[in-house]
Parts: structure tokens; sequence; C-alpha cells
């Protein structure tokens, strides 16, 4: 039988911010994030407190990396497909 879990004891899973930012932003990351989003309800049922905090902080990281993913690869998108327009336009000069 686990040990009881301490009473009032709230560790947040960020699951909502992993399946949003999967969905929204970047697919692989995001996937990592609900992953470790859904060991962390099942940790602190077992009575692992440090180990759903840890499971939470993950998701969450993965979480932030996940959006900021969207801006950086769409700069780089606009960045290379801008420049290459760019030069398109000089040879034709």
């Amino acid at each position: 039988m686990p040990p009881p879990t301490p009473s009032g004891v709230v560790v947040p899973n960020n699951l909502v911010w992993a399946i949003l930012t999967t969905l929204f932003c970047c697919l692989p990351l995001g996937v990592v994030s609900i992953v470790y989003a859904a060991q962390v309800d099942g940790r602190r049922a077992a009575g692992d407190v440090a180990g759903a905090y840890a499971a939470s902080r993950k998701a969450a990281g993965w979480a932030w990396a996940s959006a900021l993913a969207l801006p950086v690869l769409l700069m780089l998108w606009f960045g290379l497909f801008g420049g290459i327009a760019a030069l398109g336009a000089l040879s034709e000069l």
C-alpha cells in the first residue's frame, strides 16, 4: 500500500498548457510536455511528491520551449525565404 499523500498538496500538472502548445506551436516538443504532465498526478497519488514536482517543472519547461519554438521557426522561415526573394529581385536588376 503506497503511503498517503500529504493533505492539501497540490502539484500543477500543466496538462492544459502542454496540449495547447502541442496543437498551436511545436508538435514534437509539445508531446514531450504532455508525457511529463501525464506523470504528475500518478506520482502524486503514489506519494512521490518530489517526483511530481519534478515532472511538473519538466512539463512546464517543455511547454515553454514549444511555445518559443514557433516564433523562432517563423523568423527563420521568413528570413530564409525573404532573403531568397530579395536576392532574386536583385538579380533582375
